[in-house]
């Protein structure tokens, strides 16, 4: 990788931590134009909306392929604990692009405006390439057989796991909310939903930290601010969203963190 320098890729990870606060900046005072909040955003400057699964494939497909890509290029992605990293990775992301948007039904699930999808597509990418060259050209300390049985790994590899276990029941709560025919939203109830609400978020952010300790990395630590930037302000959104909406909503959920926020 000799077009890629340490410098350049140390370059790379700092414009993700320096676009992250741009982005947490942004969000916090603008609701994004996507899901729930989409229709009270209809300004002209976010663009016209695609449809749902060709916004999906567009959005995650280049973190899938770079991800995979630099991580082959590497010199190093043989050893055991950079194997396993790459598919919990690509497992992921392999369900978030090619199954996961099939599963969305259309009529309550607009897809993205083409301003939104013109940032998350390079982002994505890059996030996929210092995340998979990492592992295989910088990462030394996951060569070792001994990291394989380092406290960090176990503990990452186990809360990836819950993470992953928490947004996929999440995700199937809201998928099975409304019975065929029936039309309108629905207090989400049972699971995560008893304290938060937007249980599947915490999954997803629960699953790249679990990630990001399993990997002692900083291009991980990145990964984890860039989506922490845009699901905690999508989370409060969501929320002020619920209560608009429902008057007997809970009110002892919180938006993302039990008995916190």
């Amino acid at each position: 990788m000799e077009w890629i320098t340490e410098d350049i890729f140390q370059n790379m990870v700092y414009f993700v931590f320096a676009f992250t606060a741009f982005m947490l900046c942004v969000l916090m005072f603008l609701d994004a134009p996507y899901g729930k909040q989409d229709g009270a955003n209809r300004s002209k400057l976010w663009g016209p909306n695609l449809p749902l699964k060709t916004s999906w494939l567009l959005l995650e497909t280049p973190v899938f392929f770079s991800f995979a890509i630099f991580f082959f290029l590497g010199d190093n992605w043989h050893h055991i604990a950079p194997i396993i990293l790459f598919i919990l990775w690509e497992g992921h992301y392999f369900h978030r692009t090619f199954i996961y948007p099939f599963t969305l039904k259309p009529g309550k699930n607009p897809g993205f405006r083409a301003v939104i999808l013109a940032m998350g597509i390079p982002l994505n990418a890059l996030n996929g390439l210092i995340n998979g060259l990492y592992l295989s050209q910088y990462g030394e300390h996951l060569w070792t057989v001994e990291w394989l049985y380092d406290p960090r790994f176990i503990i990452g590899l186990m809360l990836f796991a819950g993470g992953r276990y928490l947004t996929k029941q999440s995700d199937d709560i809201l998928s099975n909310l409304r019975k065929p025919g029936e039309t309108g939203y629905k207090i989400p109830q049972g699971g995560g939903f008893k304290w938060v609400s937007n249980p599947h978020y915490l999954g997803e952010l629960l699953q790249w930290t679990g990630f990001a300790i399993a990997c002692w990395s900083l291009p991980a630590l990145a990964f984890v601010c860039i989506t922490a930037s845009n699901l905690i302000p999508k989370a409060m959104s969501n929320q002020r969203w619920y209560h608009d909406k429902f008057e007997n909503y809970p009110k002892e959920r919180k938006a993302l963190l039990p008995y916190i926020i």
